[in-house]
């Protein structure tokens, strides 16, 4: 399990228990390690903007393609789109993981 984990949706901290936590911590990493090029995760910075994700990985950027931003716009927001403190349209995000 990481040492910390934050989520933000729509400039909101959405407060995370244990299995949220580890739900969250998991998808993203199974997502992160489905790309190429990437690293396992000591340190993530992951974005959400619109369309856009921007991803910091280990003090890296990481590009992604347009099929990429789409596929993981729709998990991202469909995995915190039920939590407590996300009462709209998910419109910006941040997911930070530190191991």
């Amino acid at each position: 399990m990481t040492k910390y984990i934050s989520l933000k949706v729509n400039d909101v901290d959405i407060k995370l228990d244990y299995f949220v936590q580890a739900f969250v911590d998991h998808t993203v990493r199974g997502m992160l390690e489905s790309l190429e090029d990437t690293e396992s995760v000591r340190e993530l910075d992951l974005t959400l903007e619109g369309d856009t994700i921007g991803i910091q990985l280990n003090s890296k950027h990481i590009s992604t393609n347009n099929f990429v931003n789409k596929i993981m716009k729709s998990t991202l927001s469909g995995m915190v789109a039920p939590l407590k403190g996300v009462s709209s349209e998910v419109r910006s995000m941040r997911v930070q993981i530190k191991q």
